[in-house]
């Protein structure tokens, strides 16, 4: 699944100036072979001190379930506005989840961390499955989550 978001709706992280510039991110999320339901995953921002800074993509269209994204719903407080328009359907078990936005060139190398959190029905959630640094340097790195993800990977164009 593909999905391109413009200008991605980060006002909550930072208010960007007009002439700011942004680039093209691509953030695959791979899955374990897990054996069960669909995956839920929230894909968010935290700053150094891993306090949520904003919502980049939710996998799983039924909002009742979010609560199970523990990290990510603590620092969104499930508020709608900080997901709304950046949603998709779950991930099954062994499939990938491709995500592409343009992200502000002052997110990038400024402490900021990508975190995804995870959780399928009947079955454990995973707060913080995948922690990396949104650094050039991490760019086309691939990581290795704890639980149902089996390898994550952004690459800055």
């Amino acid at each position: 699944m593909k999905k391109i978001l413009f200008a991605l709706g980060l006002a909550t992280v930072m208010a960007v100036p007009a002439y700011a510039q942004a680039r093209e991110a691509t953030f695959t999320t791979q899955l374990k072979n897990y054996g069960g339901d669909g995956a839920y995953l929230a894909l968010y921002l935290t700053d150094t001190n891993g306090q949520y800074q904003g919502t980049l993509w939710i996998s799983g269209e039924k909002s009742k379930y979010y609560k199970h994204l523990r990290d990510w719903a603590r620092g969104s407080g499930l508020n709608q506005a900080e997901y709304d328009g950046l949603t998709g359907a779950s991930v099954t078990s062994g499939r990938a989840l491709k995500v592409t936005l343009e992200l502000e060139d002052a997110l990038i190398d400024s402490g900021y961390q990508v975190r995804v959190d995870t959780a399928v029905e009947d079955m454990r959630d995973n707060r913080s499955d995948v922690v990396v640094p949104l650094t050039t340097e991490g760019s086309g790195k691939t990581v290795s989550g704890r639980g149902y993800v089996q390898s994550f990977v952004y690459d800055l164009k």
